[in-house]
């Protein structure tokens, strides 16, 4: 068992043996090749103790598994090089500056009790040696691991989380499916680390080096790929050619990070702070970066392609020269953006924020194509559309058999709400009415705009409850558009509608009689929307199509006798 004098004295207990080394500071112990299993060594003084090959192994027991305790024991500056700590309890223990080199610190199995880990959750280890130690399945959760050399050493199934691993050496180790949640890996170096699939989610990784080096064998880059890095914290991290496919970065703060030719192909950036980051000719194939921070970021010449940006903020960022094909843009912020010489074939552009925005030279055109380019993002795939002539009629139908364009007084809060009103209960039949409530376009006057609209109705619905302009709109658009005009006027305030629309019923039959109605609730009865308008519109609907579908006849001028 050792020195018998030094186990003598442990066997007296934590006091007795405490006070014999406060009374005896200068004696050196030595516990080397001890077979201390499933002792219980808990609170007492080793600091700076000989006890390499040391027994501190717990054992499978009938009655159960039976561990060694070390809780809170100071071992700062023992040297337990070679020792065998099988499932060994260290919780809150003082390691500071021991020596664990080729120690066992893995797991035991039991019958009974299945998996028995070595535990160090709360540990102190700062400036521990474990390099060749092996940590299958240990748990270093909440320990302390500050400055810790883990070169060469065994980490399968290692419990990091809340862990401090600030200054820690993990270059070139195993670390896949590794827990590192909430750890603080600042400073660390994870060059050449293989870190897949491994969770960091909520990690503080600031100025941690993830990049890769050159080595006989290529160069070895850092390995997140499939990682859990949810929330976690990038600030000022190298990531050098980092393989981070696939890796979900969701909330992730890259803001400042060194991002050298990363491969996020794939990646989740949902919520990430990119906030300035410097992003120019990065492959983000197929990232998604919906409400993902990208303000003032350089993504001049980064390739885009399948990426989804809804609701992410651009604002300020350089695009130039990006490739958006197929990206999905819906609510994105590009206010003040600069988005000159990008591919944007196929993209998805909805309600974009476009304030301040530099745009020139967008390429609409697939890459086998004559190359056609427009100035505006926002109407980039409308234009292709008309540009492509195989799809105009497609168009024209589903606009035309759907659209429905209502007139009426809008500066008046109360007829704005009948009308509103009206909208959303024709939403109901599956049509797309269009409000003409909005500034007209700037190379057209407000009759030209109208006329366009009416244009691409399947009927126009015209309130003329106290008009101001509808009896000029309705001048101006029904003899050249042969559509339903259905006139509608609320009795209760306006008990008759202008005299001259009598006169556009009679000379122009698709003008259909005046509605009257009594009040916002009795028109907007889904029975009354129905009855009223949308079958009178569909029964002279099928009249006009016959009428526009007729063929004049031929009179042949034959000789007169």
């Amino acid at each position: 068992m050792g020195n018998t004098k030094y186990a003598e004295i442990l066997k007296k207990g934590e006091k007795e043996w405490n006070e014999w080394r406060a009374g005896n500071p200068g004696i050196e112990i030595d516990l080397g090749s001890a077979n201390l299993a499933c002792a219980d060594l808990s609170g007492f003084d080793l600091s700076n103790a000989r006890m390499s090959l040391i027994n501190l192994s717990g054992k499978d027991d009938r009655d159960g598994y039976v561990n060694s305790y070390l809780i809170g024991t100071n071992l700062q500056g023992a040297d337990l090089w070679g020792a065998n700590l099988n499932a060994a309890v260290f919780l809150n223990a003082n390691l500071d500056n021991a020596i664990l080199t080729s120690a066992n610190l893995g797991f035991s199995y039991s019958v009974n009790d299945g998996y028995q880990p070595c535990l160090f959750r709360g540990a102190s280890m700062i400036n521990a040696k474990l390099d060749c130690a092996k940590l299958n399945k240990t748990d270093l959760s909440g320990a302390n691991l500050t400055n810790v050399n883990f070169t060469n050493t065994f980490l399968e199934d290692t419990n990091f989380s809340g862990a401090n691993l600030t200054n820690a050496n993990l270059a070139g180790t195993r670390l896949s499916n590794l827990n590192f949640s909430g750890a603080d890996l600042t400073n660390a170096d994870l060059t050449k680390a293989n870190l897949t699939n491994a969770n960091l989610a909520n990690a503080n990784l600031t100025n941690a080096n993830l990049g890769g080096t050159d080595s006989t064998d290529g160069y070895q880059p850092c390995c997140l790929r499939g990682a859990n890095m949810g929330n976690t914290n990038l600030n000022g991290a190298k990531l050098i050619n980092t393989d981070l496919r696939g890796a979900d970065l969701t909330g992730t703060n890259l803001a400042a990070a060194i991002l050298v030719n990363p491969n996020l192909i794939g990646a989740n950036l949902i919520n990430a702070n990119l906030t300035g980051a410097n992003l120019a000719n990065l492959n983000l194939r197929g990232v998604n970066l919906t409400n993902a921070n990208l303000e003032g970021a350089d993504l001049s010449g980064a390739d885009l392609t399948d990426s989804i940006l809804d609701n992410a903020n651009l604002k300020g960022a350089n695009l130039t020269n990006a490739n958006l094909t197929r990206a999905n843009l819906v609510e994105t912020d590009f206010s003040e953006a600069t988005i000159t010489g990008c591919k944007v074939y196929g993209i998805s552009a909805w309600n974009l924020k476009l304030e301040n925005t530099i745009q020139k030279d967008l390429v609409i055109s697939m890459d086998a194509e004559p190359v056609m380019t427009v100035d505006n993002l926002a109407v980039a795939q409308f234009i292709y559309l008309i540009l492509n002539n195989k799809n105009i009629r497609n168009i024209l139908n589903t606009i035309t058999s759907k659209g429905v364009l209502i007139l009426g007084r809008f500066s008046d809060p109360e007829r704005k709400a009948v009308l509103d009103g009206l909208r959303e209960k024709l939403r109901l039949f599956d049509l797309l009415p269009i409000v003409f409530d909005f500034d007209r376009p700037t190379d057209k006057d407000y009759t030209e705009t109208v006329q366009t609209l009416a244009g691409i109705s399947m009927f126009v619905i015209a309130d003329l409850t106290s008009p101001k302009s509808s009896p000029l709109e309705l001048e101006a658009t029904v003899k050249h558009f042969k559509i339903p005009y259905i006139p509608i006027i609320d009795t209760s305030i306006d008990p008759r509608p202008f005299a001259m629309l009598v006169d556009l019923q009679k000379s122009f039959h698709w003008v259909l009689q005046t509605l009257g109605y009594n009040g916002k609730d009795q028109l907007l009865k889904t029975e009354v929307i129905k009855k009223y308008i949308i079958d009178p519109v569909n029964k002279k609907r099928e009249e006009l199509r016959i009428d526009k579908n007729v063929q004049g006849e031929m009179i042949m001028i034959t000789d007169i006798v």
